[in-house]
């Protein structure tokens, strides 16, 4: 579990094959940055880009992961060399700043601005439609591993739009700084909203 509030900004900075076939996955080897590695053993969980990954090695500053292909086709910015967003798993104790963030991300959504409105910027992102039940004004979404509050809703045919407000502190300390429009992110929907849904569907 985590709470998308990005300790450090790492990079994966080698990408290999963990075979020959179309279904293979791929090791990442992926520096931390800031990120203290101090108290991490293998098996640990870290968040990329908002997916939870399992540590497989460790070597001073740098750590490996491996990721089946089934998360590279949910999900974004794994796949290539690049800086990527990290988070450790919570600990009993730990303060809960962000949302409560699983790491199974529900998709792909695609950014439809990011302009710089003041100090801050203004996101907007689109969700495929399924996912609009679990958005609502005020409400929270993680977008590649970050968490948000949602400022605005409206769905329409191609899905559901929302538009979030960054303050500059997220904007300088995560890979957010990076997004255009058109770019493609992972998002994961509350997870408290995903039990509501399911409650209220079964009466």
């Amino acid at each position: 579990m985590f709470t998308g509030i990005v300790a450090a900004v790492g990079r994966i900075e080698q990408v290999d094959p963990l075979g020959t076939s179309a279904d293979a996955g791929v090791r990442l080897r992926v520096h931390a940055g800031g990120l203290d590695l101090s108290g991490t053993r293998l098996g640990d969980s870290i968040a990329l880009q908002g997916a939870c990954m399992t540590v497989t090695q460790l070597d001073g500053d740098h750590f490996a992961v491996d990721v089946s292909r089934e998360s590279l086709q949910l999900t974004v910015g794994l796949e290539r060399s690049g800086p990527v967003n990290l988070e450790l798993a919570l600990r009993v104790g730990d303060a809960l700043g962000g949302h409560m963030v699983s790491g199974h991300i529900d998709g792909r959504a695609q950014v439809t601005e990011f302009t710089q409105v003041g100090e801050s910027h203004r996101l907007g992102v689109r969700v495929p439609t399924e996912f609009g039940q679990y958005l609502a004004y005020k409400g929270s979404i993680a977008i590649n591993g970050v968490s948000l509050t949602v400022n605005e809703v409206t769905d329409n045919d191609a899905g559901t739009e929302i538009a979030i407000n960054l303050i500059p502190h997220t904007v300088a300390n995560t890979t957010l700084q990076h997004l255009q429009t058109g770019d493609t992110v992972n998002f994961e929907v509350d997870l408290i909203a995903r039990y509501v849904q399911r409650m209220l569907a079964a009466r």
